[in-house]
């Protein structure tokens, strides 16, 4: 309870509630709620579950209109990449939302505060708040300001494994495999660090919650490198 601050969050959020309940519901996790012990209250679960079908509306109707001459297949990737829980997590991150969200003493012992599956839901529970709150317009602001922009990074990373192996294999030739490197923290919170090599030769390096997480980002570092984006 001593994280929750409704001033900072709406600071960070860049939205200032009517109904001030509906932020705190947004920001309750079940494990919150059962060690409370308060039958009253309600978890973020519901309001995740509306805001996932509005950040889908608003990112359909945003690419759709963006991206006019874009088929159909193409814009389900290009929405897949932009709203998969690596995204949202991420976004969660740069708003800070684990730092408030109310968790049990056991959720939070276990490293709740920056798990990604928790972290993407406080995204879309936070959006259905707004909704139900102020309706599509804010809900609009809201994923627009913090989802909707470097969409072609986004879509990097979201296919960085594809398109570094597209890259190498140009002429037919080139080998990419992945090596970890090193692996922390207790079972319920571990940190992997992988190296990404083409033709045996390290390339980049990437850490990440788990395995896939961190060969992607080797991956998307790889590419940044091999197109001079990075040094």
């Amino acid at each position: 309870m001593l994280n929750y601050n409704e001033q900072e969050l709406e600071a960070n959020i860049g939205y200032v509630f009517t109904n001030k309940d509906l932020l705190k519901q947004a920001m309750s996790h079940s494990s919150f709620i059962n060690e409370m012990k308060r039958n009253i209250m309600l978890s973020y679960e519901r309001l995740e579950f509306l805001g996932d079908a509005v950040l889908e509306l608003i990112t359909s109707n945003y690419l759709f209109e963006e991206y006019a001459d874009m088929p159909e297949g193409k814009l389900t990737k290009l929405r897949a990449s932009i709203v998969c829980e690596y995204t949202l997590s991420s976004v969660a991150r740069i708003l800070h939302l684990g730092d408030y969200v109310l968790l049990s003493k056991g959720e939070e012992l276990t490293g709740g505060r920056d798990r990604d599956s928790i972290l993407c839901d406080l995204f879309e529970s936070v959006l259905g708040a707004i909704y139900l709150d102020g309706g599509m317009e804010p809900a609009k602001n809201y994923v627009k300001t913090f989802l909707l922009k470097d969409i072609e990074n986004k879509t990097l990373f979201y296919d960085a494994k594809t398109t570094l192996q597209e890259m190498v294999q140009k002429d037919g030739k080139g080998v990419v495999t992945y090596e970890m490197v090193s692996e922390s923290g207790p079972d319920h919170n571990k940190s992997y660090v992988m190296d990404v090599l083409v033709d045996g030769k390290a390339v980049a390096q990437g850490q990440g919650k788990s395995k896939k997480n961190a060969q992607q980002m080797a991956a998307y570092n790889a590419i940044l490198k091999l197109t001079g984006k990075i040094g």
